[in-house]
């Protein structure tokens, strides 16, 4: 197998994540980023995005299946992101997934159709990523993706063409999930997202002295040299820290 030396890297836009990445995602992977609720799944993604275009010149489009356009842009001000000046500047493309499903209005340039088809979705994400020459994707979540579906159990099937398709964009992509358990090893809801990701983050809290801590696990990360040890994180002003060194509490 080719030397990780060889092999590009994108950088996550997270400080301290990329050092233990040996300097970035390998380009083109499709990562897996999973955890509980409240662990910031959607800051760490929409982190990745943002920077992406802002910093490195890598224009990006955010699938948003959980909430509608709007309101991740307004949530995502906090952290003085401004996703509506990359919008304008063709950089970043937020796709709505949400209002039509709900039955609401939206004024979005991109919106997904109420009747969810996935042959369809994987068309117009595709057609979005062409359109501002992406080179990140972000899809927000892979089990509000199986919630739309008519008989959610043909999620592996859906799941199976959705990286085929990634792969064939060339695109470096983050999908997000669910982890219903992962002290006990379930790290995903549907226990096949981690074998078709190339790479698999696992956000976590715990309770530690009486109050919880945010840790960061990178569990698979294929043509990377990684430790699988875990590190602290926290959301702070500027969005998602890592804290390599463990020195934080």
């Amino acid at each position: 197998m080719m030397s990780s030396y060889f092999v590009r890297r994108v950088k996550s836009g997270i400080p301290g994540f990329d050092e233990l990445i040996e300097g970035g995602f390998p380009e083109g992977t499709t990562v897996l980023l999973t955890g509980g609720t409240g662990t910031g799944k959607t800051t760490f993604a929409a982190q990745f995005i943002y920077k992406g275009a802002d910093e490195y010149g890598e224009p990006g489009v955010f699938v948003t299946l959980e909430e509608r356009a709007k309101d991740l842009r307004r949530e995502m001000r906090a952290f003085g992101w401004d996703f509506e000046r990359l919008e304008k500047e063709g950089k970043v493309a937020i796709v709505d997934g949400v209002s039509s499903t709900v039955g609401l209005p939206s004024e979005e340039r991109f919106v997904l159709e109420d009747r969810f088809n996935m042959d369809n979705f994987l068309r117009y994400i595709y057609r979005v990523v062409k359109a501002i020459n992406a080179k990140r994707l972000v899809i927000d979540s892979i089990p509000s993706i199986a919630f739309r579906l008519e008989e959610e159990r043909k999620i592996r099937e859906v799941l199976l063409k959705l990286n085929t398709i990634l792969l064939e964009m060339g695109v470096t992509t983050i999908l997000t999930t669910e982890a219903p358990d992962p002290a006990h090893g379930k790290i995903s809801r549907y226990g096949i997202e981690e074998f078709i990701a190339r790479g698999v983050v696992i956000l976590d809290l715990q309770e530690r002295n009486i109050e919880l801590k945010r840790y960061l696990l990178i569990r698979k990360m294929r043509e990377t040299r990684h430790s699988m040890k875990k590190y602290p994180f926290e959301i702070g002003p500027t969005g998602v820290v890592v804290y390599p060194s463990g020195e934080i509490y």
